[in-house]
């Protein structure tokens, strides 16, 4: 309840909306620094279940290579729509001549 603060919209309401909307993308990439590193540490287990450390895949050399691959065709897709295709992902309304006697439809 705390969090939600009732149905009223106002200022105590706003703050904690705001503050913990702040909070999350920090708190995630702690939960995900966490998660590598107990990967890092234990291992993953097999989808089986088996408690022999002899199934379990180690992280360094599987994880490290598919985060960097991942990694590296992320960017390169990205800089492919950035150099090829640089107008992909503008707005339209950018080129639409500007008049300052009228107000525009969207305001």
């Amino acid at each position: 309840l705390w969090v939600w603060g009732g149905f009223a919209v106002g200022q105590p309401t706003l703050t904690r909306f705001f503050s913990l909307h702040f909070l999350l993308p920090f708190v995630i990439s702690v939960m995900s620094m966490l998660h590598l590193l107990m990967l890092h540490e234990k291992g993953s287990s097999n989808p089986l279940g088996d408690l022999m450390h002899v199934s379990k895949t180690t992280f360094h050399p599987y994880s490290s290579w598919k985060d960097l691959v991942g990694v590296l065709v992320v960017i390169l897709v990205l800089m492919y729509v950035i150099m090829f295709m640089p107008n992909i992902l503008v707005d339209p309304e950018n080129y639409i001549n500007a008049n300052p006697m009228t107000t525009p439809l969207h305001i």
